[in-house]
């Protein structure tokens, strides 16, 4: 029986905290990005919210949110702040991967955690090496001690961390994911991330010099092979969900932007809203962003009937895949073609720094690297054209 419960006990709720988090997120946000201001406060207020914990099993104390209030959360977020969408995205997929192969009493004790406020942030591939598949980090067992020894980038969250999710290379060949103390001897956490975008996601590197961990909170990840999961599509899911939040929140500003522009001469209009062209644009990128919802919405939905399931075949597994791959090309699309399109509508005002506005082509710039949708159009082409179920892992 759970010993804890999270202040959010189903998805109204889940929602009405997003909101009010929105609210405070929107606050600074613009002076956060400028000044690379860590949100700190933010993702404190977050996590005693108790958003952090929104997915953790109703069997541990959970509220177990579905998939598709998951992504409107994110989405919630990412639109006030693309940032504080991002920070707590890889500490759900953390979770997932906990609730598939943890063993009864890891799931007791990391979700026991979580639900008192434990912060799970991303140990980030590795910088140098050949793809992100390959790790170099390495978990070793000396006298029935546990040491992991690396290092890592492109650790999102790592600043707010009390737990940072390390995938290391076990003695014996396979990768582990270990959780290991934020605060523990031998972690350097340094944020040294200076991407254009998502500036204050803490992103940079962390360092692990022999530090001690826990067996408990080592998980092979080799149970995540051995069972049918749509491990993949719900951890690109939530990405989908930041870029269309970026999206919505680009699209709100070329409307108030537009609002306040001049209009051309030629149109002989009074305000700038009223130019038949900027009209059939404004109609263009209304639709590219409904679509991206739409599309969004349906692979929440599949996802949360697979769930529901008793058995998931290949099919199914393949099917949640490529409707998440299709939403991720429709939210890639709209965050930069309505991010870009904002200046082109708005006039030079709209590139003035004091509006900030370019953040939104910045943070979707860099934050649709993560997926490229080269290989989304590859999947889809495949999946329809030779029946080829896409490769099975958190990025397809």
């Amino acid at each position: 029986m759970p010993t804890n419960k999270s202040p959010i006990q189903n998805d109204q709720t889940a929602l009405n905290a997003a909101y009010q988090l929105a609210d405070l997120a929107l606050e600074q946000r613009n002076l956060r990005d400028q000044k690379r201001i860590l949100p700190h406060e933010i993702i404190k207020t977050l996590v005693e919210k108790g958003l952090a914990a929104i997915r953790v099993p109703k069997q541990y104390g959970g509220a177990y949110v579905s998939n598709q209030t998951l992504a409107q959360i994110f989405r919630i977020l990412a639109k006030a702040d693309a940032n504080i969408g991002q920070i707590p995205q890889n500490g759900f997929g953390v979770q997932n991967i906990i609730r598939l192969v943890g063993s009864e009493q890891q799931k007791e004790f990391v979700f026991s955690e979580i639900l008192k406020g434990k912060f799970i942030a991303n140990g980030g591939p590795e910088r140098n090496s050949q793809d992100t598949k390959s790790i170099h980090t390495r978990l070793d067992i000396e006298n029935n001690q546990y040491f992991v020894t690396g290092e890592k980038f492109y650790s999102t969250g790592s600043q707010f961390a009390d737990w940072l999710a390390i995938k290391a290379q076990h003695p014996e060949g396979y990768l582990v994911l270990v959780l290991i103390d934020r605060h523990a001897k031998g972690v350097t956490v340094v944020d040294d991330w200076h991407g254009f975008g998502q500036r204050t996601t803490s992103s940079g590197s962390v360092k692990l010099e022999r530090v001690n961990v826990n067996p408990l909170l080592i998980f092979d990840e080799r149970g995540l092979t051995a069972q049918n999961s749509a491990r993949g599509a719900y951890s690109q899911l939530l990405q989908v969900a930041i870029d269309v939040g970026i999206a919505e929140a680009a699209f709100q500003d070329t409307l108030s932007t537009i609002r306040k522009a001049r209009p051309i001469a030629d149109a002989n209009v009074e305000r700038a809203s009223q130019e038949p062209y900027t009209l059939q644009e404004v109609g263009k990128l209304d639709v590219l962003l409904s679509a991206a919802i739409l599309l969004l919405d349906d692979a929440a939905a599949y996802l949360d009937e697979l769930e529901s399931a008793n058995h998931i075949s290949d099919a199914q597994i393949a099917e949640a895949s490529i409707k998440v791959a299709e939403a991720k090309i429709y939210a890639h699309h709209a965050a930069l073609t309505i991010s870009e399109k904002l200046f082109e509508l708005g006039g030079s005002r709209s590139s003035l720094s004091q509006h900030n506005l370019d953040q939104h082509w910045r943070n979707a710039r860099v934050h649709t690297l993560h997926d490229p949708v080269r290989w989304k159009y590859f999947a889809l082409g495949n999946y329809y054209l030779n029946g080829v179920h896409p490769a099975r892992h958190a990025w397809i």
